[in-house]
Formats: C-alpha cells, sequence, structure tokens
C-alpha cells in the first residue's frame, strides 16, 4: 500500500463523510454503543463544514488514487484540536491512521497544545494516540437527557449575544489559560449557545449544549455550571441536552446524575503540548 496525502477538494466531501459515518458505526456497533453520527448525511454534513471553514485544515489519504481516509485539525484558536480522523473499513489497521495523525501533528508543530477526544473503549486508537505522545488528561463520559429545576436566586440564564463574547473569553481565560473565543463565534447559526449572568456579572457559558461534539463549557465554579444548565433545560422546550462531562469532578457529576441526565459511553481526553489543570469547572469538546 503506497499512501500519498493531499488537501480536500470539494469533491471529496460525499466520500470522505460516508467513510467518517462508516467507520465510527463499525467501532461503535461493534461494542454496541450509539452511533455518533445518525445517518451519513449528518456525517457528509459535518465534513462539508469542515472542508469550507478557513479554521480547519483538512487532509485526504490516497491509495493508488482511491480515497481511504481524512483527517482534520481544528485551527479557531491557540489551542489546536484533532479529528474525526477516519479510514476506510478495507484500509484499517495498515498503518493509514499513523500517517494521517502524523500530518496534523506536523501542521500543529508551534501551537501552544494539540488536543483531542477519544473513545475509551477503542484500544486501537488509545493505543495509537499513546504512541504518538499524546497523554491522556481527563477521562469523560458523554451524557445526555432533559434537566428541570430552580435556579439560585440572583441568577439569570439566556441566549448568548454578541457583546457577551469578550467575557467569555476572559472567564475561559480564567479557567483554562487560553480563550476559545474563535470557536465560540464559529457556532452554526441553527445551534444556540447560552449565559449564566449572577449578581450582573457572567459567571458561566456553553457553546452548543444540545450537541456534545461543538459544545463546551466554563463557569466560576460547579455552582454556577449547575445553575446555567438547569436554565439552559428551562429553555430548552423538552430537547435533550448532549455534553462531555469529567468524570474526576465527582460531585458535579453526581449533581447531573440526580437530575435524570444519563451516561452513554467512555471517553478520555488527550493532549500534546501545553495543558493547565483547570481552574474552574469545565465541560470539553469533542476536541479538548
Amino acid at each position: 500500500m503506497t499512501i500519498q496525502l493531499r488537501a480536500m477538494r470539494p469533491e471529496d466531501v460525499e466520500k470522505c463523510g460516508t467513510i467518517c459515518y462508516e467507520a465510527f458505526k463499525g467501532i461503535s456497533g461493534a461494542h454496541n454503543f450509539p452511533k455518533d453520527f445518525p445517518t451519513p448525511e449528518a456525517a457528509i454534513g459535518l465534513t462539508a463544514a469542515f472542508s469550507e471553514s478557513p479554521h480547519v485544515f483538512n487532509v485526504v489519504a490516497e491509495n493508488d488514487g482511491v480515497i481511504v481516509g481524512s483527517n482534520h485539525l481544528w485551527e479557531y484558536d491557540a489551542i489546536r484540536a484533532v479529528g474525526p480522523i477516519t479510514v476506510a473499513a478495507n484500509d484499517q489497521s495498515k498503518g493509514v491512521g499513523r500517517i494521517l495523525m502524523q500530518a496534523v501533528l506536523e501542521r500543529g508543530k508551534g501551537s501552544a497544545g494539540i488536543r483531542l477526544v477519544q473513545d475509551a473503549f477503542n484500544s486501537r486508537s488509545l493505543s495509537l494516540y499513546t504512541s504518538l505522545g499524546f497523554d491522556v488528561k481527563e477521562p469523560l463520559a458523554l451524557v445526555e437527557g432533559t434537566i428541570n429545576g430552580e435556579m439560585s436566586n440572583g441568577v439569570e440564564v439566556r441566549p448568548l449575544q454578541a457583546g457577551d463574547l469578550s467575557a467569555c473569553a476572559t472567564l475561559c481565560r480564567s479557567v483554562h489559560g487560553f480563550d476559545r473565543l474563535e470557536e465560540l463565534k464559529s457556532v452554526p447559526p441553527f445551534l444556540t449557545s447560552f449565559v449564566a449572568i449572577r449578581d450582573g456579572r457572567l459567571v458561566a457559558y456553553t457553546s452548543s449544549p444540545h450537541m456534545w461534539p461543538l459544545n463546551h463549557a466554563v463557569a466560576e465554579t460547579e455552582e454556577d455550571m449547575e445553575n446555567l444548565f438547569t436554565g439552559v433545560g428551562s429553555l430548552s422546550n423538552g430537547q435533550s441536552l448532549s455534553f462531555l462531562l469529567p468524570t474526576r469532578r465527582s460531585n458535579l457529576f453526581r449533581w447531573f446524575l440526580s437530575k435524570g441526565i444519563r451516561v452513554v459511553k467512555p471517553m478520555n481526553l488527550m493532549a500534546i503540548g501545553e495543558y493547565q489543570e483547570p481552574k474552574g469547572s469545565y465541560l470539553p469538546s469533542v476536541g479538548y
């Protein structure tokens, strides 16, 4: 097998999206977990969005002119994020994934850090990423469900407004040491971001609480995070919440479970380069 890499082109989107759907369906099905993409069209749509974004580096692997896989590097902010990386079923375990990972790692050289989130039950990807230098930083759980309840007095939860962006960036920097401003500004218009205001001050935000791959959230305290998601739940008209939760944050984990949120599957946050233990409450996206 002779693998050649090149930039993704618009005409590659359907093929790469289909491979992405089949690859994730295969690994999830083998372990009896729900599919990450409900339909091929969903994976194709995500691939199209990445292909069109000036903030995403997209690379395709070919074998004798036939596409066998693809990978993506999110370049919105100081920290880079990998994925989804996918390889056609008949071409797995042949080194294609390693070559695609090496391509984005080379692209990301010089950045503050590179991160990804992987399925903890996928021993193949865990081994690959570890061998390439990634360290497991945080065990995660993909969770979903609805939340009902009352917020603390003096707290308001509402959709994010353009005037909130600077405060969101400041909050994120206080928790992580960096901000995700460009990523937050790039949330698709069909999704809603929310903020929590306490005593007239922005103390929490969540970027996409109904779509876990694109969601991230930060809050000054766990109580602020609880109030944020209680408010989001009341504004969701019964729509299910879906997000990643660091399971070492045991009190927050137990709080979400007590509200009826259920665990879907285990995942891991992995990183190369700069990493600061978060100083507040946070939820990662599928990138970091």
